[in-house]
């Protein structure tokens, strides 16, 4: 798998807080961000998985 750029044009203020957050984590604002998408994106495929299981065996 490759890599691509994303460009996102943010305020200055959002901007602060994610460099807030990344330096408590010990990481840059780039990896902080995009650890946040594979997270917020490894939730829905979960909940996603949930869903079909219990529809699978018909839980209510």
């Amino acid at each position: 798998m490759g890599t691509s750029v994303l460009s996102l044009r943010i305020d200055g203020e959002l901007l602060d807080r994610l460099r807030d957050h990344a330096a408590k984590r010990g990481m840059s604002v780039q990896d902080y961000v995009v650890q946040t998408l594979i997270r917020d994106d490894f939730d829905e495929r979960f909940q996603t998985a949930v869903e079909e299981t219990e529809k699978f065996y018909g839980v209510p």
